[in-house]
């Protein structure tokens, strides 16, 4: 078997990266973080202050202990408060519409938003947003949607103190600034999944952290 078969969505993995990498690149808008061994990019004022008050205030009306998959230990490490917006609101379809136009993917790939809120002390330890296809959660993900392809999270709030984006193997931390867009492939150019997208929320020490997330598949979410 090769290579190609042997890895799920590879092929999709491979052609979704290019769509969005070429878009983006033609993005004056759009800042590419410097590093070989990720595709990172930054949209600042993507979200405007009343936007991001209006989301804060929807996560607070659906935040529960957040989750892991079934299958998975949380055991502190991933302690902050999620829950997934209304995607029937008029408000939360315009946001998903302009990010999925910022990226140029098809709606119905994306994940329904979701809301993150961390309070002091709490985090994500280092992860990855794509799957792993060797875990017994994977069946039930492929007739979801297949292999994630790139992330989309926004920043909601200021943090007084801690509360970074860190990409661990990339060696950098990303402040949390009110509207700007984070956006980064889960996969590599040639559409293997993309170890150094490795990444953590660090433990908010002052403040609160506000983001929204919006994951997309290889094919039709479900």
């Amino acid at each position: 078997m090769s290579k190609t078969a042997a890895i799920p969505d590879q092929s999709s993995l491979k052609r979704v990266g290019k769509t969005v990498r070429d878009r983006l690149n033609a993005d004056p808008g759009a800042y590419k973080v410097e590093t070989e061994k990720a595709e990172i990019y930054a949209v600042g004022d993507f979200l405007s202050a009343s936007e991001c008050t209006r989301l804060c205030d929807m996560i607070d009306e659906v935040a529960r202990p957040s989750s892991l998959h079934e299958d998975q230990e949380n055991d502190g490490f991933r302690t902050s408060y999620s829950g997934d917006l209304n995607p029937h609101d008029n408000f939360v379809r315009s946001v998903s519409r302009r990010i999925d136009d910022l990226l140029g993917l098809n709606p119905t790939t994306g994940e329904a938003i979701q809301g993150q809120r961390y309070t002091e002390g709490q985090q994500f330890k280092p992860h990855n947003d794509w799957f792993h296809t060797d875990q017994a959660y994977w069946p039930a993900e492929r007739k979801r949607g297949g292999q994630r392809s790139w992330t989309a999270m926004v920043f909601l709030s200021d943090v007084e103190e801690g509360g970074e984006t860190h990409f661990t193997e990339v060696g950098i931390k990303i402040e949390p600034k009110p509207g700007v867009l984070l956006a980064w492939n889960n996969a590599l150019p040639d559409g293997t999944p993309n170890r150094d997208t490795l990444h953590a929320g660090t433990p908010v020490s002052k403040g609160s952290k506000y983001v929204i997330t919006r994951w997309y598949r290889t094919r039709q979410w479900k």
